[in-house]
Formats: structure tokens, C-alpha cells, sequence
């Protein structure tokens, strides 16, 4: 960052909120001394899932749903490489802000990790699919004809050079159908999860989507602790293999990476986005780690502009939907901007008419979510 941008008032910040495309990256800001990582070789990063994206934000251009005091969070968070604690009733939009900002800053693909409460750390990690490389290397020892499928692997990948059959008596190289093949490469089995994924040496971050953490074991958070402050994680089957290197599978349709000595360790830290509905505190040892981001419901005038991003129009009697829906979170309701944007779109549909029967479907969109049925 520039002298001169530090002068200009806000010149710190990269992210504003606004969830415009950037024509090139922006650049990002220098990380303090105690938040580098070091490791390689360096990944680039996937591509953004515009489909995701659409999903999540519209077709139209992003409602401004942050103030100045959250915008400066966001900032502090990516500066600080620090992860996210974003609060707030369900259905407010916290999830939506991983694919602001991987948008505005043109950081490609959000890694979603959805957490329940059999999450473990290891299932964001990796997994090892120790019954099917079982299998593969019993039919390579069986010296089945599809074996070779398995192992694609070039010798360079397995630390070594394969075994070769022996010349033929007049000293020709005996044709690929005589030599044995190698085993299965231990990288084949094992898949890198959302937060593994993340961890990998990118040269620029990742953003990554935690969501809903506070439905997870209560140790979840406490075990996720030296991942978020150390950047790096053991993938103690590699470590034990003899290769050097493995090709393991990642998070990202059809993505693969190379791990070394059975080590991941980031060289930019990811943007860690983490939500909670409120549901229990975290371990203030947590807490430390996180920059804390409590998001409210939006105003009228935002939710008829999201309504309109979303549906890119305003259908006949969208105000007094909108103004349904803000009586009812005013009134202590529960409710979320997916019942709202579920209810505008029925009226949008050939026929329907909002009294009568239309009338309680309208009202069944629209119902407190903390009253149950």
C-alpha cells in the first residue's frame, strides 16, 4: 500500500461492499510479520462458480447491506488475516458475504464447509479411503486387467522408478503389456476437504465458508484452533509413505494438488468466513482468534432492492409484502429473506391471486420461524 493511499481517507481498504466484479484482482495488503506462511510450490487459484455465485447474489447488482463499521471488520479481517465471526439471525445474509467478497476481490471459487454436529476437524481436513485402496492394491497383486486404471501415476510421482520386467532373450524391450505395473499411488485415495482445500499454498487466498459452526460438537471450535493460527496440517498417511510427494485430490471439481513430506501449509492465509446463529458461546480462546461481525436485519428500502436484484423486477405488491415481513421481524419474529423472496415470487406466477386461499399461502411463506409449524 502506497503513502498516498494511506493518506486518502479509507485508502486501507480493498473490500467496500458494493460486490462489483473487478475488471483485474486488486491487489491485496501485505500481511504482518506473524501471519506469514511459507509454503509451496505455489497453487493458482480455481475459477469463480458463477452459478454459485448467482445463486447467492442474483442476476442484478448487489444491494449495499453493510455499513461503514462493518465494511471496516471486513477490511481489518483481510488485512489482519484473521477469520470472521459473523452473527446474526438465520436467513440475514451472513453466508452471502463469502461470495461478496470472493467476487469483489476476484478471489475465484468459495470452499463451503457445512457443519453439523458429527463435524469433526479431520472431515474438513482430508479423508482416506482406506477400503478402496485396499481393493486397488488387491487387484493389482491379482494382476487384474483394470489394476493399471489405478495407477496413472508417472514414476516421478512415486519417488522412485518402477520395476521393470526383464529384457527378452535377444535383448528387445518387451512390449507395455509385459511390465508390471506400479501399486496404487496413495495420493489416488485421499481427498482434501473445504478446509484443507484452503490451506493449500495458493498465490492468492482462498475463501472459505465455515457455516453455521455453532451446530457443531463442542470441541469443534477448540480443535480448529492451531489450524487457524499455525496455516499448515499434517496428513499423517502421507507422511508415513515412502514418497516424497503425492497428487491427492481436492475440494474443487476435478482439482488435484501436491502435497510434500505429507505437509499443507498455506502461503496466503484464506478468508475464513465463519457464521453462528446464536445457538451457544464459543471458547474465548476462540473468540481471540476471530474478528467478531454482527449482521442485522436489512431496511425496507434494502429488502425491496434485493427483492428487485434477485427477481430483476419489483412485481405488483412487493411493498406490502416487504412491509408484511418487517412487521413481523419488528414484532420479535423470526424470519428469514429466502420466505420473503419465496413469497414475491408466487405472486409472480400466472393466476395466483394474494386473497383467499392465496391469502394463507402468502401467510404460510411469511410465518414466524420460532413458532414451528
Amino acid at each position: 500500500m502506497s503513502e498516498q493511499e494511506q493518506t486518502v481517507p479509507n485508502g486501507w481498504r480493498v473490500f467496500h461492499g458494493t460486490g462489483r466484479e473487478p475488471a483485474a484482482p486488486p491487489a491485496l495488503p501485505q500481511p504482518p510479520p506473524w501471519r506469514r506462511f511459507r509454503g509451496g510450490p505455489p497453487e493458482p487459484v480455481p475459477v469463480a462458480d458463477a452459478q454459485a455465485a448467482l445463486r447467492r447474489l442474483g442476476p442484478g447488482d448487489v444491494t449495499p447491506q453493510l455499513g461503514e463499521e462493518e465494511i471496516d471488520i471486513v477490511n481489518a479481517a483481510l488485512l489482519l488475516r484473521r477469520p470472521l465471526l459473523i452473527t446474526g439471525p438465520p436467513g440475514v445474509g451472513k453466508s452471502t458475504l463469502a461470495y461478496l467478497i470472493s467476487r469483489e476481490l476476484g478471489l475465484g471459487r468459495v470452499l463451503e464447509w457445512n457443519v453439523v454436529s458429527r463435524t469433526a476437524l479431520r472431515d474438513g481436513l482430508y479423508a482416506h479411503d482406506a477400503m478402496g485402496r485396499a481393493q486397488a492394491i488387491a487387484a493389482w497383486r491379482a494382476g487384474l486387467p483394470h489394476a493399471a486404471d489405478q495407477v496413472a501415476a508417472e514414476p516421478s510421482e512415486r519417488g522412485a522408478e518402477g520395476p521393470r520386467a526383464p529384457a527378452d532373450g535377444d535383448g528387445d524391450v518387451p512390449d507395455s503389456s509385459s511390465t508390471r505395473q506400479l501399486p496404487p499411488a496413495l495420493g489416488d485415495f485421499i481427498t482434501l476437504g473445504p478446509l484443507g482445500t484452503a490451506l493449500l499454498p495458493y498465490d492468492r487466498p482462498r475463501v472459505l465458508l465455515v457455516d453455521e459452526l455453532d451446530k457443531s460438537d463442542i470441541d469443534l471450535p477448540n480443535d480448529l484452533l492451531h489450524v487457524l493460527e499455525n496455516g499448515s496440517y499434517d496428513v499423517p498417511e502421507l507422511v508415513r509413505d515412502a514418497a516424497d510427494t503425492a497428487r491427492v485430490h481436492t475440494s474443487d471439481p476435478g482439482g488435484q494438488a501436491e502435497v510434500r513430506d505429507g505437509r499443507v501449509e498455506c502461503r496466503e492465509f484464506p478468508v475464513v468466513v465463519i457464521t453462528s446463529n446464536g445457538e451457544r458461546e464459543f471458547p474465548a480462546a476462540f473468540r481471540r482468534r476471530c474478528l467478531p461481525l454482527e449482521m442485522r436485519t436489512p431496511t425496507r428500502e434494502q429488502l425491496l432492492a434485493m427483492v428487485e436484484g434477485h427477481l430483476g423486477a419489483r412485481p405488483e405488491g412487493t411493498e406490502d409484502l416487504v412491509d408484511r415481513f418487517v412487521r413481523g421481524v419488528q414484532g420479535g419474529g423470526t424470519h428469514s429473506l429466502d420466505q420473503l423472496l419465496n413469497a414475491v415470487q408466487m405472486t409472480t406466477a400466472g393466476g395466483f391471486q394474494a386473497d383467499g386461499h392465496g391469502r394463507k399461502l402468502v401467510e404460510m411463506l411469511l410465518r414466524d420461524l420460532a413458532k414451528g409449524r
